[in-house]
C-alpha cells in the first residue's frame, strides 16, 4: 500500500465529516497541503457487485408478461399481466416485459432511464450445482474448476494502481469471495463497526483492531505498511460506523443486505480509494424450490428486501452515482415450467440488473430466446443468448477502464463486438 495515498484518501474522510479537530495529528498536518492534489487527481470509478447466491427465478423477477407460453408454463406462480390499481400485477415495462410488483422501487429508475436490465444472460456451462455454478461465474472461467484467482482479481490485476489503497477491494462478506481472490490484496470485512478482516484467500481472521493486523504480521498484504496508516483507518473505524447518516432521505432496511449496502455507502463517501465492492444478500435465500408464490408471497417478499436496500443505496449516494456501477447477478435461473411444489427448479438463463447514472438504462437487452417448448434449452430451461463474460467485460472495459479483457477473462474472446450497449 502506497502510504501518501492512504493519507491523502484519510483526510478526504475526514473532512468530509468535519472532524479535524479530532483527527490524528498527522493527518491534521497533511491534510491542507493535499487540498490541491485532491481536486486536481481525478473521480475514482466504483463497481458494486451483488451476487444473488441461490438462483433467483429471473423469469418472475423480469416477467415476459407479453409470451402466453409464460402463463401456460405457470398456471399457479406467473405473475398477471399488468393491471391499472392492482399491486400484484406485473409492473410493465415495455409492452412485453416487466418487473415482480415488490420490485416497485426500481420503476423510477427504469423511467429516469438509470436502470438496465440484460435477459437470458448467464453461463454457457450446463451445470446445475450450487456450489460448481457460483465457482464458475466468480472466476469467469465456465466448466474449468482449476482458475487460481477471481475476475474481480484478475481486473485488479490489469490494471496495477501503484497509489492503491487498501480499501481498493472490499467485499462486505466474512470471508474473501471467489470474484475477488487471488495476487492483489482484498479486504473482507464483515462490519465497519468491529473490523474483522480477512485479508486475502488464506489469511486468519482478526478481532481487535489493525494495531494487532500490525503486531502481529498476518501476511506479507499487511506486515510493513507503517503505524500511521493503522492509526487512520482506526480512525476511520470511529468515524464512520455510529455516526454515518444516509443522505437524500435514503432508508435502508433493517436487514443484513440493507447495512452490507449502507457501509458500502460508507466507504465510497469516506474517499478511501474503493473501486471494486462485492456482497452477497445475506439473509435472502433464492432457491425457490417450494411455495414459491406469484404477485405476493415468498420470492415476492425477497424481492422487495432486495429492491429497497438498492433503490435506497442509489438514493443516498445521490450524484456519486455518476462513478458508480451497480451490477446484480446469480449463478443460473431456474425452471421455466413450475414443478408439483409451486415452485421452481434449476435452470439456466437468467435475468441481470445494472444500474448507474451513465447507463443506458430504460431496456431490456439482449436477443430473447422465447419459451415455447422447441425454444426451451433442453426442453426445460431459458435458453442462453447472452453469456455472462460479456457484461462483465462491458463494465470492466467502459466503466472501469481496463485495456486488458484478455488477461480479464482467459481464453475467451471477450470483445467490444459482443458488448450489449448498455454503457455508452
Amino acid at each position: 500500500m502506497n502510504r501518501r495515498f492512504f493519507i491523502r484518501s484519510g483526510g478526504v474522510a475526514l473532512a468530509s465529516f468535519g472532524l479535524m479537530n479530532t483527527a490524528p495529528s498527522f493527518l491534521q498536518r497533511v491534510v491542507l497541503g493535499q487540498t490541491r492534489e485532491r481536486l486536481t487527481s481525478g473521480r475514482r470509478k466504483t463497481l458494486i457487485a451483488i451476487f444473488q447466491r441461490g438462483a433467483v427465478d429471473g423469469l418472475n423477477m423480469v416477467v415476459p408478461h407479453g409470451e402466453s407460453a409464460y402463463y401456460d408454463l405457470r398456471p399457479a406462480i406467473a405473475v398477471a399481466k399488468p393491471q391499472a390499481g392492482n399491486s400484484e400485477t406485473v409492473i410493465n415495462l415495455d409492452g412485453f416485459f416487466g418487473v415482480h410488483p415488490s420490485l416497485a422501487p426500481f420503476k423510477p429508475l427504469w423511467d429516469s432511464k438509470r436502470l438496465a436490465i440484460v435477459h437470458a444472460a448467464g453461463s454457457p456451462d450446463n451445470t446445475r450445482s450450487h456450489f460448481d455454478a457460483q465457482d464458475y461465474m466468480e472466476s469467469a472461467t465456465p466448466g474449468l474448476k482449476a482458475t487460481a484467482d477471481g475476475w474481480l482479481n484478475r481486473y485488479l490485476q490489469s490494471k496495477p494502481d501503484p497509489d492503491r489503497s487498501l480499501f481498493r477491494a472490499v467485499s462486505m462478506t466474512q470471508l474473501t469471495p471467489r470474484a475477488m481472490q487471488g495476487k492483489v490484496p482484498t479486504l473482507a470485512i464483515s462490519n465497519l463497526a468491529d473490523f474483522t478482516i480477512r485479508a486475502g484467500k488464506n489469511s486468519a481472521s482478526v478481532q481487535g483492531g489493525f494495531e494487532a493486523i500490525y503486531d502481529q504480521t498476518v501476511n506479507d498484504v499487511l506486515g510493513g505498511t507503517g503505524k500511521e496508516t493503522f492509526e487512520a483507518v482506526n480512525y476511520l473505524k470511529k468515524v464512520n460506523p455510529v455516526q454515518y447518516k444516509p443522505e437524500n432521505g435514503a432508508q435502508y432496511p433493517r436487514t443484513p443486505f440493507g447495512n452490507s449496502l449502507l457501509q458500502i455507502a460508507q466507504l465510497i463517501k469516506a474517499g478511501v480509494g474503493l473501486e471494486v465492492a462485492f456482497t452477497d444478500t445475506p439473509g435472502l435465500n433464492w432457491d425457490t424450490h417450494f411455495n414459491e408464490g406469484n404477485g405476493r408471497g415468498q420470492l415476492g417478499n425477497l424481492l422487495q428486501q432486495f429492491s429497497n436496500a438498492i433503490a435506497a443505496l442509489y438514493t443516498d449516494l445521490g450524484q456519486r452515482m455518476d462513478d458508480v456501477v451497480i451490477l446484480t447477478m446469480s449463478e443460473f435461473g431456474r425452471t421455466a415450467r413450475e414443478n408439483g411444489s409451486r415452485g421452481t427448479d434449476h435452470g439456466h438463463a437468467n435475468a441481470m440488473f445494472v444500474l448507474g447514472n451513465d447507463v443506458r438504462g430504460g431496456k431490456v437487452y439482449g436477443q430473447w430466446p422465447g419459451l415455447r417448448s422447441d425454444q426451451l434449452y433442453e426442453g426445460r430451461d431459458l435458453a442462453l443468448t447472452t453469456d455472462f463474460r460479456d457484461v462483465f467485460g462491458e463494465i470492466a472495459s467502459k466503466h472501469l477502464g481496463t485495456s486488458n479483457l484478455q488477461s480479464v477473462f482467459p481464453g475467451y474472446a471477450s470483445t467490444a463486438t459482443k458488448f450489449k450497449g448498455f454503457l455508452a
